[in-house]
C-alpha cells in the first residue's frame, strides 16, 4: 500500500507536470515530467531541467506539494485525513501508518502522525518567515518573491529534498549564515527522524533533575534508537566538516576564494546537505575527488529512520559498526548503550546495507557499461547513482546529459532509495510460515 501510494503521487505529478501551464516555454517531456515528480515524490532533489527557468509557478506548486506529500509520507498523509474525519484510527490505518512512520507499537502511531504533523508546520512557517525576511533586508527582493522563495526553500530543506528556484541553487549565499544555518538546522531536524525528534520534545519538557547534570541525566533516559540516531549524526557531520574543510581550503573552484569564516560555513553547509538534504552552496563539479568519495559515503549513509532523509540510515550504520566490534571482542551478542540487540534487528541491518549495496553496484555497472568511458568518469556516474538512491541530489552536473534510459534507471533508484530496500522485504516476511523442522548445522571459512 505504501508503494502504490507513493507511486499514485507521482503519476499524478507527472500528469499534472506535462500540461502546458506547468512549462515556460516548450511543453516538458514525458521522461522530463516523470523524472522531476519522482525525484520531489521521493525528496530527491536531482533534476534534468532549470527548476527556475523551466518550470512556471503552477509548475513549481506543483513539485513543492509533490516535496510535501513525499516528505510526510503519503500514507501517513492518508492516515492525518482519517484520523481528522473519523476522530479515530482503525487497526487496519494504524498497521498501514505504523509501517510508514516505522512507530515501534500501535499505540504510537497516533502521537508521532499528531506530533510529525505540527513539527512540520512550525518548523516550516518559522524557517520559510526567517528565510524570506533575510532576502528583504539583505537581497532587496519584493515582498511577495521573499514569501514565495522562502517558503519553498524551508519546505525543501525540512524535507531534505534539495529543490530551488535559483538555477545556481545556494551558491550565492554560500558565506550568508542568516540563510545557510537556518536551511541546515532544518535538514538536520527534518533528518533525525519524527520518532527521535517527538522523544526529544517529550523529555525537553519534563526535567526531573536541575543544575549542570540536566543534560547528562536527559541523555541516559533517551531510547537506545535515539542515541545512536543523535551521536551518529553529531560524529558524521563533525568528521564531514573537518574533512571538507582539509579538502577543499584551497580549491579555487570551491572554497578557495572565501574568507577563513566562509570556508567554515561552506564545509559545514555542505557536510550537511551530504545527509541527503541536496542542496549545494559550492559548485559540486569542481570538488575534489577525495570530496566526491566522502561525500558518496555520507550521502549512501543518509539520516535518521522515520523522517525525511533517505540512504541505508546512521542507525543501520551505527548497528553495523557495533556488529563489527562485538565481533573483534569474541562477544556472543551485539550490545549497545547497556542493551542486546535483538539478532532479527541486525539482521535488518545487514539486509539493508548488502541489498542496498547490491543497488548501487548494478545500476551504476550498467550505465558505465552503456556508456562510453569518454563521456562521463566512473565516479562521476557512482556519484548520481548514489545520489539518486540515497534520495539526496547532489548532483556533479552530468544528470541533464545522461540519456533517457539512464534518467529512468535513475527514476527507479530514487524510488526504491526512498521506500527502502527493507520493505518488501518485510511485506514478504509477514506471510512467513513457521518451520516444523530444522536442518543440521554447517560451517564454511571466512575470510
Amino acid at each position: 500500500m505504501v508503494a502504490l501510494g507513493f507511486l499514485t503521487a507521482i503519476g499524478i505529478g507527472t500528469a499534472l507536470l506535462l500540461l502546458p501551464v506547468s512549462a515556460t516555454g516548450q511543453r516538458a517531456s514525458f521522461v522530463e515530467a516523470l523524472f522531476t515528480a519522482t525525484s520531489a515524490t521521493c525528496v530527491t532533489g536531482l533534476t534534468v531541467v532549470d527548476t527556475q527557468t523551466f518550470w512556471t509557478p503552477f509548475g513549481q506548486t506543483v513539485i513543492l506539494v509533490l516535496i510535501q506529500i513525499g516528505g510526510f509520507g503519503v500514507m501517513t498523509v492518508a492516515s492525518l485525513l482519517g484520523l481528522v474525519l473519523t476522530r479515530r484510527l482503525g487497526l487496519r490505518s494504524r498497521l498501514v501508518a505504523a509501517e510508514s512512520t516505522h512507530s515501534v507499537g500501535l499505540g504510537d502511531v497516533k502521537r508521532i502522525m499528531v506530533g510529525a504533523l505540527w513539527i512540520t508546520l512550525v518548523a516550516e512557517v518559522a524557517l520559510g518567515l526567517v528565510v524570506a525576511a533575510r532576502l528583504v533586508v539583505g537581497y532587496d527582493e519584493g515582498v511577495g518573491h521573499a514569501l514565495w522563495s522562502g517558503f519553498f526553500h524551508s519546505v525543501s530543506s525540512f524535507n531534505n529534498a534539495g529543490f530551488s528556484i535559483y538555477s545556481d541553487n545556494l551558491v550565492r549565499f554560500v558565506a550568508d549564515p542568516w540563510v545557510c544555518l537556518p536551511l541546515s538546522a532544518a535538514v538536520i531536524v527534518g533528518g533525525l527522524g519524527f520518532p527521535v525528534l517527538i522523544e526529544l520534545w517529550r523529555h525537553a519538557r519534563t526535567p526531573r533533575v536541575e543544575g549542570r547534570r540536566q543534560a547528562l541525566f536527559t541523555m541516559s533516559r533517551w531510547s537506545m534508537h535515539t542515541r545512536l540516531t543523535v551521536g551518529t549524526t553529531a560524529i558524521l557531520l563533525a568528521v564531514g566538516t573537518l574533512f571538507f574543510l582539509a579538502v577543499e581550503w584551497a580549491n579555487p573552484r570551491t572554497m578557495g576564494p572565501l574568507d577563513v569564516p566562509g570556508k567554515m560555513l561552506a564545509s559545514f553547509t555542505h557536510s550537511v546537505m551530504t545527509r541527503t538534504a541536496g542542496f549545494n552552496a559550492i559548485d559540486v563539479s569542481g570538488m575534489n575527488h577525495g570530496s566526491w568519495f566522502l561525500t558518496d559515503v555520507l550521502m549512501f549513509i543518509g539520516g535518521g529512520s522515520a523522517g525525511t532523509a533517505g540512504g541505508v540510515k546512521v542507525g543501520t550504520f551505527a548497528l553495523l559498526a557495533f556488529i563489527i566490534w562485538s565481533e573483534l571482542r569474541g562477544d556472543t551478542e551485539v550490545t549497545v548503550f547497556d542493551r542486546r540487540v535483538m539478532p532479527s534487528t541486525l539482521r535488518q541491518a545487514l539486509v539493508v546495507a548488502l541489498s542496498s549495496v547490491a543497488l548501487v553496484i548494478t545500476a551504476t555497472l550498467f550505465i558505465t557499461v552503456t556508456v562510453p568511458p569518454e563521456r562521463f568518469a566512473l565516479d562521476r556516474v557512482l556519484f548520481e547513482v548514489v545520489s539518486a538512491f540515497s534520495t539526496t541530489g547532489l548532483s556533479t552536473g552530468i544528470t541533464a546529459d545522461l540519456d533517457q534510459w539512464h534518467q529512468v534507471v535513475l527514476v527507479v533508484l530514487m524510488f526504491l532509495g526512498r521506500l527502502g530496500p527493507i520493505t518488501l522485504g518485510t511485506g514478504l516476511a509477514l506471510r512467513e510460515r513457521a518451520k516444523v523442522y530444522r536442518y543440521p548445522e554447517g560451517s564454511a571459512l571466512v575470510g
